[in-house]
């Protein structure tokens, strides 16, 4: 157990110097990663409460390899926490110190039993702190508070909630009933998740891909709800009741011209052309051609195809022929403000200064795209942000600079979606958590010319 708490803990200091966790994971000994990412999880979830109590139990802060251990074992030891026993968890962070920092050892036991003996006290000090209190950074819930004046605490409250893992069938491989029947068969429990997804099955627990029927063959991928409407609202394919009222949005046509312009992993590459029978003229594109390969991937193990090109989309001149395109998917990049259930580092790495340099990202490649399609063409824009100036905001000025532009309007599915559980309208339930990450869709269709 001192190994796995050693990790973690380096996984913990790696955020902590700003480095991804993924990144980190994927570097990490292979018969630690799925502890150290799981016990890493739990102690970012509760980073800014546990930073505080380390300073009140040591004003001055031990070397920065002994600290992330203190944080990680006070994380654990947190009220409610019940992932070890207390005696055994002081006991193995006490020897993984003694491996990593001899002298600290000590010192790290009498912090840790002190904790044990005031903890109660020790919790309750940190009511008025709002950085222990909601576990995000200060400049984070003010935008939320800016934002979203009467959900912002909910956001915060949401974001640590551990996610559903939810399932995409592939069509061409049956039913999503007759799937969710295979999964049953082997003692997978499953549940739709709502009339909005019709491929989408919420698992009642998180199960390895390996586990999962089919699933090297094509028959399922992982993919959440939220994402899976990216590739319906591209093609035409929402139901009609999800229309504004007056809007007919008509199905792209076989062999139509597609740009997946921000395409890795290929999660909403692959979706497009499943729900077009692999009947797309389709190009993706991305700017790490490392991240790209699991594009290939994913269209190969689907059966599926797509053509690859690592490009930066914003630089047309490097991946366009000249022949106007049919549609675009521009899944821009975003603070990830909506996916920090799934990603809880990604509160800590942001800084205030990322949003507005992200919104300039997003514009330029809005700027970029648009004049690339042809007369009645679309383009899809999408962020797994909850920040309006990574969504509507950004749309909006979109909006005012192109008179050529015209957003189509939904009932539902599209705009801010919310990972709230109240938010029944888009977001079905399954136990008490909403069964969506938070994400942002704008469908902007280009008007003939005058």
């Amino acid at each position: 157990m001192h190994r796995l708490l050693s990790a973690s803990a380096d996984a913990v200091q790696a955020v902590r110097d700003g480095h991804s966790l993924t990144d980190w994971l994927g570097r990490c000994a292979t018969e630690l990663r799925p502890g150290a990412q799981a016990l890493s999880f739990t102690v970012l979830r509760r980073l800014g409460a546990v930073q505080a109590v380390r300073s009140r139990l040591a004003p001055k802060a031990p070397p920065p390899r002994v600290d992330a251990l203190l944080v990680t074992a006070l994380a654990l030891l947190w009220p409610g926490e019940t992932s070890y026993a207390e005696h055994t968890l002081v006991d193995q962070c006490v020897e993984a110190a003694r491996r990593r920092t001899p002298k600290q050892a000590g010192f790290v036991n009498a912090v840790l039993r002190r904790f044990l003996r005031e903890r109660e006290a020790l919790v309750e000090a940190l009511k008025d702190d709002p950085i222990a209190t909601w576990n995000h950074p200060r400049w984070w819930q003010e935008q939320l508070q800016k934002d979203w004046p009467d959900h912002w605490q909910a956001l915060l409250a949401a974001n640590q909630q551990r996610p559903p893992m939810t399932l995409r069938v592939n069509p061409a491989q049956g039913s999503t009933e007759h799937y969710r029947q295979r999964l049953e068969d082997v003692g997978i429990a499953a549940g739709p998740a709502g009339d909005l997804w019709p491929q989408a099955l919420v698992l009642d627990e998180p199960r390895p891909v390996q586990a999962l029927p089919g699933f090297a063959d094509g028959d399922a991928s992982v993919q959440d709800a939220s994402a899976q409407l990216a590739a319906p609202l591209l093609l035409g394919l929402m139901k009609p009741q999800d229309l504004a009222p007056g809007e007919d949005w008509p199905v792209l046509g076989s062999g139509a011209r597609v740009v997946d312009a921000c395409s890795a992993p290929g999660g909403k590459t692959a979706h497009l052309q499943e729900l077009a029978g692999n009947r797309l003229d389709l190009l993706a594109l991305d700017t790490d051609a490392k991240r790209l390969e699991r594009v290939s991937e994913n269209l190969a193990r689907l059966h599926l195809d797509g053509r690859v090109k690592a490009a930066d989309a914003r630089h047309t001149k490097a991946w366009w022929d000249g022949q106007p395109l049919d549609a675009i998917l521009l899944d821009a990049p975003c603070s990830a403000s909506g996916i920090v259930r799934r990603h809880p580092d990604v509160r800590w790495l942001r800084r205030a200064t990322d949003i507005p340099a992200l919104a300039q990202i997003q514009t330029e490649l809005l700027e970029a795209l648009w004049p690339l399609l042809k007369p009645g063409g679309r383009l899809l824009y999408a962020t797994c942000s909850v920040f309006k100036a990574e969504g509507q905001d950004q749309i909006d000025a979109f909006l005012q600079r192109h008179g050529d532009a015209r957003l189509r309007l939904f009932t539902r599915g599209a705009g801010h979606l919310l990972p709230l559980a109240d938010n029944a309208s888009q977001h079905p339930l399954r136990g008490d958590a909403a069964v969506t990450d938070g994400f942002f869709y704008a469908l902007l269709q280009k008007l003939p010319s005058a």
